[in-house]
């Protein structure tokens, strides 16, 4: 897409008279990375349960307890879901390192658990004596305590607390249960069924945190790879420079020091030494320049299939099509630092999971499309990396567009003359 297009989709984007275009109302799903999508979903699956719990105990007993207080039973249903969902979002938040452990709403939770499983054990005795009061009694009683030890146990990290938890969670029903008449087989019965059922909402309490904190950290990690990257090649200039001037500067300072002991002595040999110095400058100053101009012309075919491997490495998708043979070695510098720019702005900035590469010649032009989906609200242009490279094109006549194709997918474009008359201007590091 040549600049007209890219100007027209900026145009559709923002709009005719500058203001910010509507975005739609599902786009916030689109903007967010791919940790906080994992987040979002893992938070609201929690929230569902708490919903599932109310619908497995309040919607379908509501009408055996129609009488008297059986409509207590319900109202402290719904509080203890709600109770179980804000305490699942405060328990995310703090194995996120957003918030401190929230202990007081565990207790609570727990307490709330406790005083409802009781009320439904004592409305199941003492409350109206009809079949559908005693079933609708013990599924809240059994329901609660299931939900309750799956949602505490996301407030504890050792998998011996999470064990513990459920256990306590277990034992309570019993110590409720029994007491109350039920026979001992319904008792360890019911124990058993609490303590498989919270332990299977415990585990999947338990794994669904590991995972958001997996993804986390492959995240993190992906920066960390790309960070790595950018000091490993600056370790290699730095040796590459310390290589050249380390032993030339050694010998101009020996020289140096010997021309001034000839020169108070009055001795002619300290012209010879300073003559000596004046040419190890010189040589010193051709090898750092033939050391930067490696540095900064890069080869173009070495930093596609470098780019792609690292997209490759970080699980995004690249393509790249198009041939570099027959470009002259200033076309191919300039080209291969977009190459090397988009990249790092693919891997550094929003979350895109396909990236294309393409090379095409037109007359007279060479034409690098670089195009990712992904891209947040301010795609990747939002630092100094693409005025750099738009200065470094103008050194060849060439031009650089950036902006979004559509919704999400951002797209570069440098276009510079095939001929590569212009050289490439040297930018002091």
């Amino acid at each position: 897409m040549g600049a007209p297009a890219l100007r027209y989709e900026r145009r559709r984007e923002y709009g005719e008279t500058g203001g910010v275009r509507m975005r739609r109302p599902w786009g916030w799903w689109g903007r967010k990375s791919t940790p906080a999508k994992v987040e979002t979903y893992t938070r609201w699956s929690f929230h569902f349960f708490a919903v599932a719990e109310f619908m497995a105990v309040g919607l379908p007993f509501t009408g055996g307890l129609r009488t008297g207080t059986g409509w207590w039973l319900p109202a402290m249903t719904v509080a203890h879901c709600v109770l179980s969902a804000v305490t699942a979002s405060r328990a995310l938040d703090w194995t996120r390192g957003r918030r401190p452990q929230p202990v007081r709403l565990l207790w609570a939770l727990a307490a709330a658990t406790a005083v409802v499983a009781v009320t439904a054990i004592g409305i199941a005795e003492h409350g109206p004596d009809r079949e559908g009061v005693d079933t609708a009694a013990g599924g809240v009683f059994g329901v609660v305590l299931v939900f309750g030890a799956g949602f505490t146990a996301l407030g504890v990290r050792r998998r011996r607390r999470v064990l513990a938890v459920v256990a306590g969670f277990a034992l309570g029903a019993g110590i409720v249960a029994f007491p109350v008449g039920l026979p001992g087989p319904a008792t360890l019965a019911t124990m058993t069924a609490v303590f498989i059922g919270g332990g299977f909402l415990a585990f999947t309490s338990v794994f669904s945190v590991w995972l958001l904190d997996a993804v986390y950290r492959l995240d993190e990690a992906r920066d960390t790879r790309a960070r790595l990257a950018v000091a490993e090649e600056r370790l290699r200039f730095g040796r590459d420079l310390h290589d050249v001037m380390g032993r030339n500067l050694a010998v101009i300072a020996l020289k140096s020091e010997l021309a001034v002991q000839l020169a108070r002595r009055g001795r002619p040999d300290a012209v010879e030494q300073m003559i000596e110095v004046q040419r190890i400058a010189q040589e010193s100053q051709r090898e750092v320049r033939a050391v930067v101009r490696g540095y900064r012309e890069a080869d173009l075919g070495v930093e596609l299939a470098g780019a792609q491997g690292v997209l490759k490495a970080a699980g995004i998708a690249c393509a790249v099509t198009g041939e570099t043979g027959g470009l002259s070695a200033e076309v191919q510098s300039a080209l291969a630092w977009v190459v090397r720019e988009t990249t790092t702005n693919v891997l550094r900035h929003g979350n895109a999971g396909r990236c294309s590469v393409a090379l095409h010649r037109t007359e007279g032009h060479v034409v690098l499309t670089v195009e990712n989906d992904g891209a947040g609200p301010t795609g990747a242009g939002g630092g100094s990396g693409l005025a750099g490279l738009r200065e470094r094109l103008r050194g060849v006549d060439g031009t650089l567009e950036a902006g979004f194709a559509e919704a999400g997918v951002f797209r570069v474009v440098a276009e510079v003359p095939s001929s590569g008359k212009a050289a490439v201007r040297e930018v002091a590091s």
